[in-house]
């Protein structure tokens, strides 16, 4: 990226970055912590998890309220317009991460009286673990302007579709056996389909990532894993 000879402009570019780090590093928090209480069955850290999610809200309008008065004022032209406007597309995909994050919390309050079949918990554990490392490794792709980076990242979010897949299954398996099982297990379905939409929003800042840095967007057809929906049309005929 371009080093400015205006002191202050470079500040205020560095000030948005902070906030996008911030705000990250917010929406990775909650995202474990709604998991964990969903795991421990722990309603008072689910609401927690709910309330914490205003702090997200409120760096996004910090942070719109800043691209607005940088536009304004700078008139960014070429590789700065598209740093501001990619910090602005960026904050809109962890503010619904932090969104996904405070429905999982939901899930784990409504459910916290129920035991939960250990198999589903450890396999909603791996797509949170996955879930994380790419978010984490997107928002490190972001503060370094690494564009291979952010296309691994793109590239991986097939590995969470396949989580969700085999939980999809063993959750319709599991409520097919005994109708009793259909509300926790209609919870725990929510759960994992918020996690497999945390993974198509760090998918799309990876690309954001990547126009930043190359001035291009990807080419290729987004890899998409996702095939429920097959299997639901399957199981009714």
């Amino acid at each position: 990226m371009p080093i400015h000879t205006v002191k202050s402009y470079e500040d205020e570019l560095a000030l948005l970055d902070k906030k996008i780090a911030q705000m990250g590093g917010l929406a990775e928090h909650n995202l474990a912590q709604a998991f964990d209480a969903l795991q421990r069955r722990d309603p008072r850290q689910a609401e927690m998890v709910v309330v914490a999610d205003q702090a997200i809200d409120l760096l996004e309008r910090d942070i719109e309220e800043q691209v607005i008065e940088m536009i304004a004022r700078r008139q960014p032209l070429a590789n700065d317009l598209r740093h501001v406007m990619a910090a602005l597309k960026i904050t809109s995909d962890l503010e619904r991460i932090g969104d996904l994050a405070k429905n999982i919390a939901k899930r784990a309050g409504a459910i916290a009286e129920v035991s939960h079949p250990k198999p589903v918990i450890s396999g909603l554990g791996r797509m949170v673990e996955l879930a994380l490392k790419q978010l984490k490794s997107v928002l490190d792709a972001y503060a370094d302007h690494d564009a291979e980076r952010a296309i691994e990242v793109w590239r991986d979010d097939q590995q969470i579709d396949a989580m969700y897949n085999s939980l999809f299954r063993e959750l319709l398996t599991y409520m097919m056996e005994d109708p009793r099982n259909i509300g926790l297990s209609t919870h725990l379905l929510f759960g994992a389909k918020n996690l497999e939409r945390v993974g198509d929003h760090t998918t799309n800042i990876a690309e954001t990532v990547h126009y930043l840095v190359r001035g291009e967007p990807i080419t290729d057809d987004r890899p998409k894993g996702d095939d429920t929906s097959l299997t639901l049309v399957t199981k009714h005929e």
